[in-house]
């Protein structure tokens, strides 16, 4: 069974293409599949230089669910804007090394204006090259550094993922819901499993605020979550998704791991299965629910707009809603219904009228009690330290203060089952 499913996500692994970063209509004619809950944003065209160039810097390729969705998401800006191939460079595959370093330099000599990075472990070889290339605007996905080393063309950006993170997490939370009401399980056995990459605070926040959208809609959930080590591991993930399913005992798996490991297994297994940075319908096309996704589209539109104009990049940049930056794939109505898309509905309203916290600190508690303090480490010092306090007006502020999270803490329900990562 197990060489017939890596089979299986091997020969499937190009699938995840068909989730643009912009939501992608040809994901809406898959059968069962409603149109996209949450869209991206509408790029507006703007007049672009002929000797304008910019780099992408990926630190795996399309194959990766993460950096497919930078890939997509630069493609479609370039096409908005009709700008050639020679004027977007894309470098795929660049270690978190000094090879990025090399891979900065040369897109340097070619003459980009603008070079981003897509990965964490990337930040400070970006770093270096924005101090010798003042004159290189030089963007970082998921980085903490650009808003203390205050260098004039070093940026960092993210989004507020955890919202969509928490939508998705709705969805799973009716299908327990559903299960529960067809005595498939018991409100005690709606146990969800959760495949995440490192014991980081982007990880921790994302799998939280998931596990909060669940248990808005089913207060019985618990989650159990397992880690890999690694972004990339197709077999540690899947090995990870299965020993949930069997050892673990979970009924629904989600993930924050880039490859298909995890939805191949659930789709071997018959557990349906939330995806993150791409819909996996093609699959599980069974068991496949929903997905949520950073749209980056609007950050390469607007620092590209930056450098065109002559005007100043944010030094930390915070995707939403509002700025089309959180999109939500087409809902599976094989496996789910059109009460949960009313439920996603609602709360993305609620997000939009500010009257929805995903860590609203009355719906969780931490060691029994409730959380009405916290000093996160937004300034990344080398000890880690707390160092301002986030927890105001009944809930924890993500993604103010900095724009990559830094929510590290396990709640109450959640279970950690190997942390050495």
């Amino acid at each position: 069974m197990f060489k017939k499913t890596i089979a299986v996500a091997l020969a499937l692994i190009m699938a995840i293409a068909l989730f643009a970063a912009c939501g992608n209509s040809e994901n809406n004619e898959k059968p069962g599949m409603t149109e996209d809950l949450l869209k991206g944003a509408e790029l507006e065209k703007f007049d672009v230089a002929d000797d304008f160039k910019i780099g992408v810097i990926c630190l795996h390729d399309e194959n990766s669910t993460y950096d497919n969705n930078f890939i997509k998401a630069i493609k479609s800006v370039q096409e908005v804007l009709g700008l050639s191939n020679e004027q977007v460079l894309i470098k795929t595959n660049v270690a978190e090394t000094s090879a990025c370093t090399e891979a900065a330099n040369q897109l340097v000599s070619a003459g980009c204006k603008i070079i981003f990075c897509d990965s964490f472990g990337h930040e400070q070889f970006l770093l270096e090259v924005a101090k010798a290339h003042p004159e290189v605007e030089c963007c970082h996905a998921t980085g903490t550094l650009a808003h203390t080393e205050k260098l004039a063309n070093f940026h960092n950006a993210f989004a507020a993922i955890y919202e969509g993170r928490y939508l998705a997490g709705i969805a799973a939370g009716m299908k327990l819901n559903e299960m529960i009401n067809d005595g498939k399980i018991t409100a005690e056995q709606a146990v969800m499993g959760y495949v995440g990459a490192f014991t980081y605070a982007e990880v921790i926040s994302g799998l939280t605020s998931f596990y909060l959208g669940a248990k808005s809609v089913c207060p019985s959930v618990t989650m159990k979550v397992r880690y890999t080590g690694s972004w990339y591991d197709q077999a540690a993930e899947q090995e990870a998704a299965n020993a949930l399913i069997t050892t673990d005992k979970c009924v629904l798996i989600s993930q924050h791991a880039d490859s298909l490991g995890a939805p191949a297994a659930c789709e071997s297994a018959g557990v349906p299965n939330v995806s993150y940075n791409g819909s996996t319908y093609d699959a599980g096309e069974n068991t496949f629910i929903i997905a949520s996704a950073i749209n980056w589209a609007p950050y390469f539109h607007y620092i590209i707009k930056c450098v065109t104009d002559g005007v100043a990049i944010e030094d930390d940049y915070t995707g939403t809603i509002a700025t089309g930056s959180i999109v939500l794939s087409g809902l599976n109505m094989n496996v789910s219904n059109d009460e949960t898309k009313q439920a996603i509905l609602k709360a993305i309203d609620e997000f939009k009228a500010g009257t929805l916290h995903v860590f609203d600190t009355s719906t969780f508690t931490v060691g029994g009690k409730t959380l009405d303090s916290y000093k996160a480490d937004v300034d990344t010092d080398a000890n880690f330290e707390g160092d301002t306090e986030v927890v105001s007006g009944g809930y924890f502020h993500e993604s103010e203060f900095r724009s990559a999270p830094y929510f590290d803490i396990i709640i109450d329900g959640i279970e950690n089952l190997n942390t050495k990562f």
